[in-house]
């Protein structure tokens, strides 16, 4: 898990409170690619071909990862990231918070998040799931009409689940294994296996992407979408900014974060006991959860100290992590 001392919760003051509020954190949301060209004739065959990829690969889960090989590339993607997350990304949500009220804001999720159904629907086939797809379905059909084009939410009041996959996690629940963590250039955190979902979903499931490939922009029009999708994300994820600034290793903060929440997305929410410690370390000789607690309050209260002291430009840096597994 990259040096478990580098993700510890600020306020957590004894063992057990470390092992049940340190996977509290839903990691924010990886912007999606751009459009592709997918014409719709050519969809059935493409699904078949997938299905038969699925088919030779497995049927157990793989377990989950706990090392970052590639954190030395990983952490200089992230640096890029952030600056570029500083510069432009954050402003402009930051604008959008400003000139939107939250009924405003909330509609456009709506929005967005139903126009990505379809994504969900044929993974949950892809994962011989008829049920969850039937209910996305149904989601999907009275947002779209008794919502109003999907701006409101009418089937959460209904009471029909509201369920969130992709291609990643269908290669995860056929026994693809998880492969390196992986921080992308202006993606963000992913790892060898969920990268794929990129590609796959937005080339074969995704409705814009069917629209903008029957229908001639001479302007880059089709880019709005995406990029107010992208906004969206980032004005939601404002919200959650502190966990991130107040991390003993953001990085390593937002890397376990990713792989915990992909982990209960595998496990519908509910992820085994064993496949919980395993993530955290605690199934390995020599793990001591006190000792990390000790080593993040000493590095808080070296942080507040050098803060304190004339001409500190910036905090002290945590040690970097190496991964174990």
């Amino acid at each position: 898990m990259g040096g478990p001392a580098s993700t510890l919760p600020r306020s957590a003051p004894n063992r057990a409170e470390y092992k049940t509020k340190r996977y509290n954190y839903i990691s924010p949301s990886a912007a999606d690619p751009l459009p592709m060209p997918s014409p719709f004739r050519s969809l059935l065959p493409k699904l078949v071909a997938l299905c038969a990829v699925l088919a030779v690969a497995g049927c157990a889960v793989a377990p989950p990862r706990t090392d970052d090989p590639l954190q030395h590339f990983n952490r200089k993607v992230y640096a890029f990231n952030d600056a570029v997350d500083k510069a432009a990304i954050r402003p402009v949500a930051v604008g959008y918070r400003k000139v939107t009220n939250p009924p405003v804001r909330r509609s456009v999720s709506n929005f967005f998040s139903n126009l990505r159904m379809p994504i969900t629907v044929a993974n949950d086939l892809l994962q011989a799931r008829p049920k969850q797809a039937m209910e996305g379905t149904g989601r999907f059909l009275v947002n779209l009409t008794l919502g109003i084009g999907g701006f409101f939410d009418p089937a959460t009041a209904m009471g029909i689940p509201d369920d969130d996959t992709d291609f990643g996690i269908t290669l995860a629940r056929w026994g693809v294994p998880e492969g390196d963590f992986l921080m992308l250039p202006l993606i963000g955190p992913t790892t060898a296996r969920d990268v794929w979902r990129l590609p796959v979903d937005s080339y074969f499931f995704d409705p814009l992407h069917y629209f903008t490939s029957n229908h001639k922009f001479h302007h880059g029009e089709y880019y709005i979408p995406s990029v107010l999708y992208l906004v969206t994300l980032r004005a939601q994820a404002m919200d959650a900014e502190s966990f991130l600034q107040t991390a003993y290793d953001p990085y390593a903060f937002l890397r376990d974060a990713y792989r915990q929440h992909r982990l209960y997305e595998l496990y519908d929410g509910n992820p085994p006991a064993a496949v919980i410690e395993r993530m955290q370390g605690l199934d390995q000789k020599g793990f001591d959860p006190d000792q990390l607690l000790e080593e993040q309050h000493q590095w808080e209260k070296k942080n507040d100290t050098d803060a304190g002291k004339p001409g500190s430009a910036k905090e002290a840096s945590p040690p970097t992590t190496t991964g174990h597994g």
